[in-house]
């Protein structure tokens, strides 16, 4: 197998709304899925989390594999250490096969995001908040996000916590730490001159339900562009609706 996609200039963010049940025609080849990722699949409490779950994990595996030139299902993951305390539980990698090629992965009802980029990158999408979270959550955040929010109209304060809090955690995940670093720490408002050196942090559209973010490190080389693409996730299903009873199987299992 021949890889499709070059490696990024600057980032790829590919984004994947899953379909509604009505309009589902086929069924996820789970087989492409390693042990661990269906066990978390099947872990998940709810079935719409356990089948968001295996499709955007079947998603990262076959845009990495467009990458990389492997098929998606021999695609081997692991951690590097984290930031904070040098256990491998950091940014997630590419063990086999090896690659310079760095990427992140989120979902949140019903969308997934997917960061590629030759450089650390971090994303993260999220289903806009209620008042009370965006309230309570926001309290841990930099002092002059904070100030800011409190301007911003009461009807915009739910999308504008959500717009700093997807930047909070897509830059996170970029550093490697996730949430065990301070979110009062570094500052990801509106100024975007004050943000943390050596990256970029980009609000990425994603409806209107949900915000999204990608934060790309810089290598001292000039940057290169981050570009949307969609992938329709119809694209990560097989066979026809009389497959139908095959998936609803499925769901059960992942419920069990």
């Amino acid at each position: 197998m021949t890889a499709t996609l070059a490696p990024p200039a600057g980032a790829d963010v590919w984004l994947l709304r899953q379909p509604g049940p009505d309009s589902i025609t086929g069924v996820l080849e789970m087989g492409e899925l390693d042990e661990a990722e269906l066990q978390r699949a099947r872990a998940c409490r709810r079935q719409a989390g356990g089948y968001l779950y295996a499709a955007a994990h079947i998603a990262l595996r076959r845009v990495l594999s467009a990458y990389v030139g492997e098929p998606a299902k021999d695609l081997v993951f692991g951690r590097g250490p984290c930031p904070c305390c040098d256990l491998r539980h950091g940014r997630p990698m590419l063990v086999s096969p090896e690659s310079d090629l760095h990427f992140s992965l989120s979902h949140s009802s019903g969308m997934v995001l997917i960061g590629v980029a030759r450089v650390p990158i971090g994303v993260d999408v999220e289903r806009t908040p209620s008042e009370e979270t965006a309230r309570v959550c926001a309290q841990a955040f930099h002092p002059e996000e904070r100030a800011e929010l409190a301007e911003v109209p009461a009807c915009a304060g739910t999308s504008a916590f959500g717009r700093l809090w997807t930047r909070k955690e897509a830059y996170l995940k970029g550093l490697g730490t996730g949430l065990g670093r301070d979110l009062s720490l570094d500052y990801l408002g509106w100024e975007t001159e004050k943000h943390p050196e050596g990256w970029s942090v980009v609000d990425v559209p994603a409806g209107p339900r949900h915000t999204a973010a990608a934060a790309i490190g810089h290598d001292g080389s000039p940057q290169g562009p981050v570009i949307l693409r969609w992938l329709p996730m119809e694209s990560l299903y097989s066979g026809t609706r009389a497959d139908l009873a095959r998936r609803n199987s499925v769901l059960a299992e992942l419920a069990a």
